[in-house]
């Protein structure tokens, strides 16, 4: 029985072990002021810190090179040379973040590819709850320089909606 037991506790920590936080996954990012898409984003965790890629940009060519963000390193980003050499699909703007509990992200950092500026990066997941504010899954991305910051509100997307953003 004992030994039954120690296999049912085993199977279902591994269990457990299986299911993502649900900020992982693809995510598409949209302008504050427009509405319109900016860009599909992968976002996993590895090794206990959470990481963000972009995957596709919108209304751009997808080999764009960071360009404003020229002349600008950051000693703690895992790129060393000038961030307008980077190419901003592939590269992950976001990272080092660590898990508060589930779904609540922070003390992290993201990079705007369009100037370069680093800040920040805290990362809240909120269930649909069929509300006007969250009728899908929504990712709170808000970025802080010291007291002030702002969020953006990013939309659960399936892999291809995330990679087909053109």
């Amino acid at each position: 029985m004992k030994k039954i037991f120690g296999l049912f506790l085993v199977a279902f920590m591994a269990m457990g072990m299986c299911f993502a936080d649900p900020v992982e996954g693809y995510w598409i990012s949209y302008d504050e002021k427009s509405g319109e898409a900016t860009a599909g984003w992968e976002i996993k965790a590895q090794d206990g810190k959470l990481f963000g890629t972009i995957v596709a940009v919108a209304g751009k060519p997808q080999d764009i090179k960071a360009t404003g963000a020229k002349g600008k390193k950051y000693n703690n980003f895992s790129y060393k040379g000038d961030l307008s050499d980077l190419t901003t699909v592939g590269t992950t703007w976001i990272w080092d973040l660590v898990q508060k509990s589930e779904g609540k992200w922070e003390k992290g950092y993201i990079i705007d590819p369009n100037d370069g500026n680093r800040y920040k990066c805290r990362i809240t997941f909120h269930a649909a709850d069929g509300s006007e504010k969250y009728p899908v899954d929504t990712l709170e991305m808000r970025g802080e320089v010291g007291p002030f910051g702002r969020s953006q509100f990013w939309k659960s997307a399936t892999e291809e909606e995330a990679k087909g953003l053109r």
